[in-house]
């Protein structure tokens, strides 16, 4: 079947990784990297184009030596960085040492080591022993060093050892895995320049070989390096170890002429020039091989993240998701919350702590907690850095030491609210009969009835927030009775105790409350005009039941207390009670 025509165009070009797939862009690039549990990581980097730095980066031959070397240190870096998702390996304490005390980094070091031994072995391998070689050859032949012959001999050992090399490694397990990535990377830039929607099925179609590659390049190297270390041998004629440092000092050269042999003929789909392309192309055969649909997708998710970056300057760069110390995870919580203005470091500790299961006093620790449960956690904290309640997020509020299922059909539990608990818990006991007006999510009656040992009805107009009210209860094993009924329309009997904390927020001053108590359900905050709508329906009806002595608790606004006093005119006795911070908070009325 013939090749299908290319119709899209694309400068994004790409290197396999372990276990993963890198594509750079014109000012991106996007590393995809499937993890030990099956999750694809990814990590993005912006770079400005080298042609927009300087017109020196535009100059024929020059633009190819810089592209030569910048590739080798980011190939060296993006490789590292996958094994780092694949590894995830503790530091040692050799290396915790030498960070802390010489503030030394040693992935750099790391990767300036890599690309010093990968420059060594590449010399030793491709240009010391293809001389050595030719030399001991040349014992036989006795050709004269500076001859076509001579230079030709030597050329045609390098290519030996190059494809020689290439096939010994596509017997590792590890490179071929490699190469099946390769193959994705290829298969997938190739469908996107077929003009096909870039699935798993068309990329599967989709040819492995492609003009652009690096082993076509390294083919060209191989190749020019022949003409060029040819020419210098002619003129100079130099032995042993300075032959050596002359094609070393040549190596640039040989490199900026092979980028724009790869790229002239990358550009062309004319016959004559297939015959240049023919061996890389076939070489290609063997450090690609047919990927799995997994290996597909890492491909897909790094060129179309690449494409969108490249597309929109406005996308964020990311780093892998990384297993992480549990100290230094609340240190980076925390960091992230603050740059988003949320400065209580108790936030940080919350998130973590719910998501890791350990107890606020555990965080202090080096344990390494997994790249799955930080993603929980990363998940929460952009939740709470849209404005929605902490409480909300983590899902559940401590109230009163029971553990309370929160989100939007119900206010949170303020810690004033314990307050009004405390003071009612007081005037109950066991045999008390006691009554939740406006009970949210339950809070206030599991308190009441799981300290106290009482039943308690709790009542509330909300369907929604009744059904929140259920889930604690049940999960408290609370004895407490659900009623549904506005205000006291649905109550019968008399109660020794009322307790209640009712919307008493001013309609008005709504819209201008903070943030996240914009996430809360107004029914639960607007207490009317004035804000006193319910206590007038309390004031009117709390005495029909409540016993004689009966004693109605009511959490107040700071500013309510007198207004609401002088609505409380059925009781014999009625008074207010200061919170922790001198604020008239609740009010105390005896029948």
């Amino acid at each position: 079947m013939s090749r299908p025509k290319k119709c899209n165009r694309t400068n994004i070009g790409g290197q396999a990784v372990m276990e993963g797939v890198m594509m750079r862009g014109y000012s991106s690039m996007a590393t995809a990297v499937r993890d030990g549990e099956g999750v694809i990581r990814v990590e993005t980097e912006r770079f400005t184009p080298l042609k927009e730095k300087s017109f020196i980066f535009r100059l024929p031959i020059i633009r190819g030596v810089i592209n030569f070397f910048t590739s080798l240190v980011s190939g060296t870096k993006i490789l590292m960085r996958s094994a780092e998702v694949m590894g995830d390996e503790e530091p040692t304490k050799f290396e915790k040492w030498l960070s802390k005390t010489f503030k030394i980094d040693i992935y750099d070091v790391v990767m300036f080591l890599g690309v010093a031994l990968g420059l060594v072995f590449a010399i030793g391998l491709f240009v010391i022993a293809p001389q050595l070689l030719t030399n001991w050859l040349n014992t036989l032949l006795k050709l004269d060093n500076k001859s076509v012959w001579f230079n030709l001999i030597e050329g045609g050992i390098r290519i030996l050892i190059f494809v020689a090399y290439i096939l010994l490694t596509s017997l590792m397990k590890d490179i071929r895995r490699t190469y099946m990535y390769h193959g994705a990377e290829h298969k997938t830039i190739s469908c996107y320049e077929y003009g096909w929607e870039l699935t798993v099925e068309n990329v599967k179609k989709a040819s492995r070989v492609h003009e652009r590659c690096g082993t076509t390049f390294m083919f060209f190297v191989m190749t020019v390096s022949i003409l060029v270390f040819s020419l210098a041998n002619s003129f100079i004629g130099a032995e042993g170890v300075l032959r050596v440092l002359i094609k070393i000092a040549l190596l640039p050269l040989v490199a900026g002429l092979s980028y724009e042999l790869l790229k002239g003929l990358a550009k062309t789909d004319f016959p004559l020039f297939y015959i240049l392309k023919a061996p890389g192309l076939l070489l290609q055969r063997i450090t690609t091989r047919e990927p799995d649909d997994d290996m597909i997708e890492c491909a897909i998710t790094a060129f179309n993240t690449v494409l969108e970056m490249d597309a929109d300057k406005s996308i964020e760069p990311k780093k892998f998701v990384l297993s992480t110390p549990l100290d230094k995870l609340v240190e980076d919580v925390y960091a992230r919350l603050e740059k988003g203005g949320i400065t209580e470091l108790a936030e940080a500790e919350w998130i973590v702590s719910v998501c890791t299961g350990r107890k606020r006093s555990e965080l202090k620790s080096e344990d390494k907690i997994p790249a799955k449960t930080i993603d929980k956690i990363n998940a929460m904290v952009e939740e709470r850095l849209s404005g929605r309640p902490l409480w909300y997020v983590v899902g559940n509020a401590d109230f009163y030491g029971y553990e309370i299922k929160v989100d939007e059909r119900v206010l949170i539990p303020r810690p004033e609210t314990e307050e009004l608990v405390e003071n009612a818990l007081k005037f109950i006991n066991k045999d008390s009969k006691v009554l939740d007006m406006c009970t949210g999510s339950g809070a206030i009656a599991i308190a009441v009835s799981k300290r106290s040992g009482c039943h308690v009805d709790a009542v509330d107009v909300s369907k929604d927030a009744l059904a929140v009210a259920a889930e604690n209860v049940a999960a408290n094993e609370a004895d407490v009775t659900l009623i549904e009924s506005d205000a006291f329309a649905n109550v019968e009997g008399e109660y020794d105790v009322i307790i209640s904390n009712p919307p008493y927020v001013r309609t008005a001053d709504i819209p201008n409350l903070e943030k996240e108590l914009s996430f809360e359900p107004k029914i639960a905050l607007d207490g009317g005009d004035d804000g006193l709508v319910f206590y007038r329906v309390i004031a009117k009806n709390a005495p029909a039941h409540l016993k004689e002595n009966g004693v109605l608790f009511l959490e107040i606004g700071y500013d309510q207390k007198d207004a609401i006093i002088d609505l409380l005119t059925g009781f014999s006795s009625v008074e207010a009670v200061k919170d922790l911070n001198g604020k008239d908070r609740i009010i105390k009325a005896v029948k």
